[in-house]
């Protein structure tokens, strides 16, 4: 069956694996998720006093901790495409075209960035 794999649907489980944990590890949407397995706390960073969050089980610190959770979501989704494809392909479509969407709105933001920094930099003349 692996090898049945096309490097199409590679690149768009690789795509929907990085869209879904981004989804869970980051975006506001899943914050009811993380929130029960959180507690803030109050540190000084140079001089600034900030609120933080820290885990308060394993298992906050899988739903904070990025690359955990990556791989969590990845073997949930392999397995999920290899045991049932049928039913895997919708999700898998729609959260590559989510997750290859955020890669070219992070390429472009940086490319921006880098746009605005380097006409700042040139010398008035």
């Amino acid at each position: 069956m692996m090898k049945d794999l096309s490097w199409l649907t590679y690149v768009m489980l690789i795509l929907a694996s990085y869209r879904l944990t981004h989804l869970i590890v980051f975006d506001k949407i899943t914050e009811f998720l993380r929130e029960p397995f959180l507690r803030r706390k109050r540190v000084i960073e140079h001089g600034e006093a900030k609120t933080k969050k820290e885990p308060t089980s394993m298992f906050g610190y899988l739903l904070n901790c990025y690359w955990c959770t990556g791989i969590w979501i990845a073997a949930i989704l392999g397995i999920f495409y290899l045991l049932y494809p049928a039913w895997a392909r919708p999700f898998i479509f729609i959260l590559s075209i989510a997750g290859g969407q955020a890669v070219l709105e992070t390429v472009v933001g940086v490319a921006v960035k880098l746009v605005r920094y380097f006409d700042s930099a040139k010398p008035d003349g």
